[in-house]
């Protein structure tokens, strides 16, 4: 357990504080409509604020009430996940590390105020759609996400693989 508490220790706060100046940073260098681009304007800075959940999915005018509790439940199941994932999973352990970070990081906006979360990186033109704003909290929750999508995928396949030799090591009935 000690090995999953330090990897928490060393993850959630690094994303906290790293999310929580950005935020602060984008309320006041972007406030009144002002937009900044990076990466030769393939990346706008433009400051907003989300009160749905990701990609700006509403149940209201104030959903706030609702996505608060969602989220602890989040945590709360994400906590079980960790307590389950063996200390030597680094690929789950950081992969949930991220996702609790990222929630955590939207939630304290949540909680704080009802303007909703602040985004300010995006939007980003794909040529196709425009990308939806964004933060480092939401970065770090789809990061996160993904990493773990790839962890269990592949403690599917160990578990499929560790099957077919048990079954090929069986004795044969006629024998």
């Amino acid at each position: 357990m000690k090995e999953k508490l330090t990897l928490l220790a060393a993850i959630i706060p690094s994303v906290l504080i790293l999310d929580f100046i950005t935020k602060r940073w984008a309320l006041s260098a972007l406030d009144g409509g002002v937009r900044l681009e990076i990466l030769g304007g393939f990346v706008p800075l433009t400051l907003a604020f989300n009160r749905g959940a990701a990609f700006g999915i509403s149940i209201g005018d104030d959903s706030r009430w609702f996505f608060i509790p969602i989220t602890i439940l989040a945590l709360l199941l994400l906590l079980v996940l960790l307590r389950q994932a063996e200390k030597r999973d680094w690929l789950r352990l950081v992969s949930i590390s991220m996702v609790v970070s990222g929630a955590l990081g939207n939630l304290y906006d949540r909680v704080r105020w009802n303007r909703g979360v602040v985004d300010f990186i995006g939007p980003i033109d794909l040529w196709v759609m425009d990308w939806p704003i964004f933060n480092v909290a939401d970065m770090s929750i789809t990061c996160g996400a993904v990493l773990l999508a790839f962890s269990f995928w592949g403690e599917e396949r160990r578990e499929r693989a560790a099957a077919v030799v048990l079954e090929e090591g069986e004795p044969t009935a006629t024998g």
